[in-house]
């Protein structure tokens, strides 16, 4: 009987140390997405004094001399006089692939703050390990920095990767990427240049700071964007950065706001061995703010 008393009374203090730590671990990551987010609203141009104004609204005539899909795609996904984005919250729920050669697929869920000038987001993200047992995970890009940062249950770090460079440019491209979320960051109107490619696709160059970059867009036959590709974007594969193609696909289309947007990615690495997809996900809400 004794010695059951103190198994039970181990259990309880582990018990107690885990409820402990976990507490800490949100307290801290919490803490630290404040700051983030904090630095990210602090770098947004929109409305602040000496910044160069920008049209506040989709004018249906800037769409003269883009390539034809270009055009298709802006017809059918915003209406002439449209209010220009300025940011959008995006909640995500899905499976992330934690294996960069196998498959290790875990459920997340995640919210990400995205502003439109200048270009930044920041994406906070939990992935169910075990039960009780989370990783956090930050992707950002802010005033020209990235990071990626991935903790156990928001207290040991497993990933910890920031600032210019080739992590910053990665994460550049990301909002680049996901521009579908937010379409009137993609007129020309706001600083991107398009140049055909074919009768489907088209390639825009976004740019930011020192950081220029062009991507791959391919539109499916209702003249949405079916996908997107870069011919390299850096990723961690155990401790080296490794470049390989990076795609992604679009699909579940919606009407939001006067505009169609997609609620479901892929996205996908492109590696020696094949395409590998890495995060499959849908879109549970979706907000976004609107220039005045």
């Amino acid at each position: 009987m004794t010695g059951l008393l103190w198994l039970g009374a181990g259990v309880a203090a582990v018990a107690s140390v885990a409820a402990g730590l976990t507490a800490l671990g949100k307290h801290r990551w919490s803490r630290e997405m404040t700051a983030l987010q904090a630095s990210l609203e602090a770098g947004r141009l929109d409305g602040k004094p000496g910044a160069s104004p920008l049209p506040t609204r989709y004018d249906a005539r800037e769409l003269e001399g883009l390539p034809a899909p270009v055009q298709r795609y802006f017809r059918t996904v915003l209406k002439d006089g449209q209010p220009i984005i300025t940011a959008a919250t995006i909640d995500v729920a899905g499976t992330f692939n934690l294996s960069p050669t196998g498959e290790q697929w875990k459920p997340f869920t995640s919210r990400q703050r995205v502003v439109a000038r200048r270009p930044g987001f920041l994406w906070d993200a939990k992935i169910a390990m075990l039960p009780g047992v989370d990783v956090r995970v930050v992707d950002s890009y802010i005033v020209g920095n990235g990071l990626l940062h991935a903790a156990m249950q928001g207290l040991f770090t497993m990933a910890d990767i920031q600032g210019e460079g080739e992590i910053a440019r990665g994460e550049f491209m990301r909002w680049c990427a996901e521009v579908a979320w937010y379409p009137t960051a993609l007129l020309p109107s706001q600083g991107v240049r398009w140049d055909a490619v074919d009768d489907q696709s088209a390639n825009a160059t976004f740019t930011d700071g020192p950081l220029t970059l062009t991507l791959l867009f391919r539109f499916d036959e209702d003249g949405l964007i079916g996908s997107f590709r870069a011919e390299a974007r850096g990723s961690m594969v155990g401790d080296r950065m490794v470049m390989a193609p990076w795609e992604g696909a679009w699909s579940n289309y919606q009407l939001r706001d006067g505009m169609r947007v997609p609620f479901t990615g892929e996205v996908a690495w492109m590696r020696p061995e094949g395409r590998k997809p890495y995060f499959i996900g849908t879109v549970t809400a979706l907000d976004f703010e609107f220039a005045r």
